[in-house]
């Protein structure tokens, strides 16, 4: 038997957990809850042999792990009940809005002593575990920096759509969403980060979030991180993250695709998987499995997620 398992947030990131956690030998997903009927009937559907609960608490009574992947506001309550009933937590990302509330949720988790981890996708990734190995290992040569590009032509994307709160400002916005991501991964190259400047751009209705970002951050020796992020226009998604070095150079686009370069163009280094969101949630859940034995493994711990929450929060309230 697998770890008994609770999945609380059945859209579309629970949705797509709980269909990977089924694939899994190592969980047993035995109770589904959302306060939304529709989103627990097609949850239902996943994982047949889950139970949809009343509510959260008997969802985290059920389970020895519970997987949050509801939206930030509730996440806080959900996780410290789980933590203080001894379970082990997996969040969804952003830890938080509120970066005083999300201090102290980790340092209510730190104190529960329970394994705890935020699914930033990248942590346990051939990406990110070649491009950390090749920077230490000096094989880039001394690095000069990082640019980040996205852009897109509308937000949220097509598949979020169903997830309505994307888009609002209070929790949304494609710098929680995606820009979080590369900032985790740039920390765990180049070390702590710190805001330089930034300068968003928000729509006339004050209730929507942000279209466009540009930023510069620095780490402890000055090395840059340029940031653009847009919406907008007729053109497809662009997701590129550019390590910089003095030998080679890499480029992770769209989250998982490999490339690099020694001044000219870009390589890639592996062939492409035929379902590259499947090998990425295999490698999270393979060692989410580590974690709870208390073993060495990659994933984002809680203090590294609120790190990247005060570099985005600063970003998005200058």
């Amino acid at each position: 038997m697998g770890v008994k398992t609770a999945v609380i947030g059945l859209g579309i990131m629970g949705q797509r957990m709980l269909e990977h956690m089924g694939r899994h030998e190592g969980y047993d997903v035995v109770a589904l809850w959302d306060p939304s009927a529709e989103a627990c009937a097609a949850a239902a559907k996943l994982a047949p042999s889950a139970k949809v609960t009343d509510g959260p608490d008997a969802a985290i009574a059920a389970a020895d792990l519970v997987y949050l992947a509801c939206p930030p506001e509730p996440r806080k309550t959900y996780a410290l009940a789980a933590a203080s009933a001894g379970k082990a937590v997996f969040l969804e990302k952003p830890l938080g809005v509120d970066v005083a509330e999300s201090e102290d949720l980790v340092a209510r988790l730190e104190a529960a002593g329970v394994p705890a981890a935020v699914n930033f996708t990248q942590a346990a990734g051939a990406a990110l575990t070649d491009v950390s190995h090749a920077a230490k290992a000096g094989e880039m040569g001394d690095l000069v920096g990082v640019d980040v590009v996205l852009t897109y032509p509308a937000w949220p994307r097509a598949w979020q759509v169903a997830a309505d709160w994307l888009r609002f400002r209070a929790e949304g916005g494609m710098t929680r969403e995606v820009l979080s991501h590369f900032l985790f991964f740039t920390s765990r190259i180049l070390g702590p980060l710190e805001v330089v400047w930034a300068k968003p751009s928000y729509p006339k209705d004050p209730a929507l979030c942000e279209t466009q970002l540009l930023a510069r951050l620095e780490n402890a020796d000055g090395l840059p991180v340029s940031i653009l992020a847009s919406v907008g226009g007729a053109q497809p998604d662009r997701q590129e993250f550019t390590v910089k070095g003095t030998k080679t150079s890499r480029r992770i686009t769209d989250f998982y695709v490999d490339a690099r370069s020694d001044g000219g163009d870009f390589v890639e280094l592996r062939k492409r998987p035929a379902d590259p969101r499947a090998v990425s949630l295999k490698a999270q859940l393979d060692d989410l499995l580590l974690l709870i034995d208390g073993k060495p493994n990659r994933l984002a711990t809680p203090a590294e997620a609120l790190a990247v929450q005060k570099l985005v929060e600063t970003m998005l309230a200058s």
